[in-house]
């Protein structure tokens, strides 16, 4: 592969993709990544490039090695929104490790999730909140305190609402749409059936919880398990610490609760109820007969929030918090305001443990790099390394600049800076799919795509 400057290298031109692009946006104008309404999105090991226009109310799906790629206009009616987010989720955990083991999730502004394949198909169609999702995120959790195992998740992010999917679920029903794609069950079935109802699909298990306390959300996150209240130490639930930015609060903590049990009372009367009604209308029916009405389709009325305690926040006016990364472990959370500073949190203790200023309209990716080490060892291409070898560092965009800096965490020294050209965006995979069939760790790494051009460049590991 060809090599541009020293610290980046040149992964592909999607040169030849540029008609698949032009669908989002591509050419339309210098610079035309900037536009806020168009949502790229990197696949796991950078083997595909996933990009969505609201305007154009459009999904491209572009293969980085070459190729065809795939245009998709989601059925969305009037009252489904349009496209305001867009993340990659592995169908079948670790052992989705093929091109065809992901898929795309698409949210909208009016708080539908859909999911499509590689090739265009829908997977899965369901209304989670009335409001507009703002951020998508699928996450690889190996290791959390306060859990005796890993588990996968996809956060969805609403202002002031953040909803919490487990990865096992949302796994299951896919692959099992998935397969159904596969051998064409899925075609036949809905040749006489609507494929835009909802109704057509299940349902994924969805928790959501009211995170508006102090004030409507921009951006938030769950960081991952926390310890329970004292008087809880005995329970059953597990609780969740999310972080949100937004307008009235710079940054604010919250512990989620989830319940995972349900009282026997409340289980007979919600089903005797159920039963009960049913069995009322149809004797009123038969009495009556009365012509049956035309049944309207409307949309599920939203569950109901599980509970949520405040634990912190932090209010500096006229400041505003605008966008929030998660490290890798979910311990540290890089934070930029309205007044171009980028604050570094530690989620547990709940503390500022550094600050950036002059970084207006930046942002923020963690990336583990290999510093220090000696040329003969870092050039060898049969050397593997360990998770202990790479140093956990944090890569600003600035656009404003025209630069990329890569700072050492937690309060390392600056260690790159980089020049990149207008129009680009830093992208990285969701899912690095880190399992033990891989001999190898596979670090975090940060892309550079320049829109303009169609170059997409990886960040070089080797520091020094």
């Amino acid at each position: 592969m060809a090599r541009r400057g020293h610290h980046l290298t040149e992964v592909a031109l999607l040169a030849s993709a540029s008609g698949y692009l032009a669908a989002a946006g591509a050419g339309e104008r210098e610079g035309w990544m900037d536009d806020p309404a168009v949502f790229p999105s990197l696949g796991p090991r950078a083997r595909a490039l996933a990009m969505a226009s609201a305007a154009r109310s459009v999904l491209v799906i572009v293969p980085i090695a070459g190729g065809g790629g795939v245009t998709v206009k989601p059925a969305l009616g009037p009252d489904e929104g349009r496209i305001s987010a867009v993340e990659w989720v592995p169908l079948a955990g670790d052992e989705a490790g093929g091109d065809e083991g992901v898929a795309v999730a698409v949210g909208t502004d009016a708080g539908w999730l859909l999911f499509y394949t590689l090739a265009g198909d829908l997977l899965h169609k369901q209304s989670i909140y009335p409001a507009k999702i703002l951020k998508l995120n699928f996450s690889e959790r190996k290791e959390n305190a306060w859990e005796d195992s890993g588990s996968d998740e996809l956060s969805v992010v609403f202002p002031g609402v953040i909803a919490h999917c487990d990865g096992d679920d949302l796994q299951t029903m896919l692959q099992k749409s998935f397969e159904e794609v596969k051998s064409r069950m899925w075609k036949d079935k809905f040749e006489h059936e609507d494929a835009d109802d909802e109704s057509s699909f299940g349902r994924i298990p969805i928790r959501i919880w009211n995170v508006s306390k102090f004030g409507s959300c921009a951006d938030a996150a769950i960081v991952g398990l926390m310890p329970p209240p004292l008087l809880e130490l005995q329970s059953s639930q597990r609780h969740y610490c999310a972080i949100t930015v937004g307008e009235d609060a710079v940054v604010s903590a919250y512990r989620l609760s989830e319940d995972r049990s349900r009282s026997l009372v409340g289980a007979i009367l919600s089903r005797g109820v159920a039963a009960t009604f049913s069995t009322i209308s149809s004797l009123s029916k038969i009495l009556w007969r009365s012509e049956p009405s035309p049944t309207k389709k409307s949309r599920p009325k939203p569950q109901s929030f599980a509970k949520t305690s405040p634990l912190t926040c932090l209010k500096d006016t006229p400041r505003k918090g605008e966008r929030l990364t998660l490290s890798p472990s979910g311990t540290l959370a890089a934070i930029t305001d309205s007044l171009g500073r980028i604050l570094l949190l530690d989620t547990r203790a709940l503390v500022a443990v550094r600050l950036w200023k002059g970084y207006r309209d930046a942002s923020c990716l963690f990336v583990e790099m290999l510093l220090n080490k000696d040329k003969e060892s870092s050039s060898s291409m049969h050397l593997e390394h360990t998770k202990g070898d790479y140093c956990l560092c944090l890569a600003i965009h600035a656009p404003r600049k025209g630069i990329i800096e890569v700072w050492q965490m937690r309060t390392g020294p600056r260690l790159l800076t980089i020049p990149c050209p207008k129009g680009s965006r830093i992208l990285q995979p969701s899912t690095r799919f880190s399992s033990s069939q891989f001999s190898s760790y596979s670090p975090l790494e940060v892309y550079l795509f320049n829109g303009d051009s169609g170059q997409l460049s990886v960040l070089n590991r080797h520091i020094g």
